[in-house]
């Protein structure tokens, strides 16, 4: 790889760093090719992009990148094979590799950069894929808010009913 094909690379890495809240770094190695194809084809369906890398262009990378975004304590975890999974949605790579790995030892989670919060370790797997996304976040909010008012509305129906069936009675008692 020539001098520019790497600062090609390192720029391409720089911005995907920049552009993406939630990435993960993952070691799948000793997949076969199989394989391999079959976990990029199941995080091609979530929208998940996967891209192997050297470690030392996607620290290059990373470094490039803004301080305030808190990436440094990930450059313990680019050692050995490493394969990005670049996602728009926090908990998606930990659910695809958890569904993956019924059938398979790997890949392996080394880190995870979730909105400037890191995890380590393949042993934050449940814990990542636990996450909620930010759709399921909102439909919570909005079951909640609308909870009281379906209450006040059925409390008013109800009350409603009997107030006029009172009412009723009451008329009926006086034309008699």
């Amino acid at each position: 790889m020539t001098r520019t094909e790497k600062g090609n690379q390192i720029e391409e890495l720089k911005e995907k760093f920049s552009n993406s809240s939630f990435f993960y770094l993952t070691d799948s190695s000793t997949l076969t090719v199989e394989q391999v194809s079959e976990l990029r084809g199941m995080l091609y369906e979530k929208g998940i992009e996967m891209k192997v890398v050297k470690n030392t262009l996607a620290k290059k990378a990373l470094e490039a990148a803004a301080e305030e975004k808190g990436y440094a304590p990930l450059y313990d975890a680019l050692k050995g094979p490493t394969a990005i999974l670049f996602t728009e949605t926090a908990n998606s790579p930990a659910r695809v590799i958890e569904e993956f790995r019924k059938t398979n030892e790997k890949p392996t989670i080394k880190a995870a950069y979730i909105d400037t919060d890191v995890y380590f370790g393949d042993d934050q797997l449940k814990a990542l894929a636990a996450l909620k996304s930010k759709e399921e976040l909102i439909g919570e909010i909005i079951g909640l808010l609308q909870s009281p008012a379906k209450n006040v509305i059925s409390a008013l129906k109800s009350g409603g009913s009997t107030i006029s069936g009172l009412l009723k009675a009451l008329e009926q008692r006086e034309e008699k």
